[in-house]
């Protein structure tokens, strides 16, 4: 069965990675943009994540400029604006198209394995979220509007 720990993406500086190396760690993907409404959603997220990494949690952040053209700048502007605006220290990564014939295979194993509402796999909008539990596998998925604080105790439940 293939799970997210079976991926290789890019980092922000376009460098494999893969994701193999977070076996054993609860993971948040999140596909994020730098000129979106919920962009202040990035706060929330480095909070999350620091509340949770020295339990094994690992937020992924996936720029994607799909959604309204809010994330028309380079990797390097991403990792800037993303550090020097909401102080990031998850780890980010290359900009990915999450829809269409050119969606990352990662994205299309997490639409694959938790669908939307009414089954629809596409991504609505910037900030949708997977949570994928210690053994790659997607246990649950989140809309834009929900904030990191709404599924905190989700979050603590996959870490426990």
């Amino acid at each position: 069965m293939t799970t997210v720990h079976d991926f290789t993406v890019d980092d922000i500086q376009g460098q494999p990675v893969n994701l193999d190396r977070y076996k054993g760690k609860v993971l948040l993907v999140v596909n994020t943009a730098s000129q979106c409404g919920f962009t202040p959603q990035y706060k929330g997220l480095e909070a999350l994540y620091r509340k949770y990494r020295d339990r094994g949690l690992e937020v992924l952040g996936f720029p994607c400029n799909q959604f309204g053209a809010q994330e028309p700048g380079s990797e390097q502007e991403i990792a800037t604006f993303c550090s020097t605006n909401y102080d990031v220290t998850f780890p980010m990564f290359a900009k990915v198209d999450v829809n269409g014939d050119k969606a990352a295979p990662l994205y299309r194993h997490l639409k694959q394995a938790k669908p939307g509402l009414l089954g629809t796999q596409a991504i609505k909008w910037n900030f949708t979220k997977f949570l994928v539990d210690r053994d790659g596998k997607v246990v649950a998925r989140y809309a834009p509007n929900d904030t990191p604080e709404s599924f905190d105790a989700d979050v603590a439940k996959a870490l426990s």
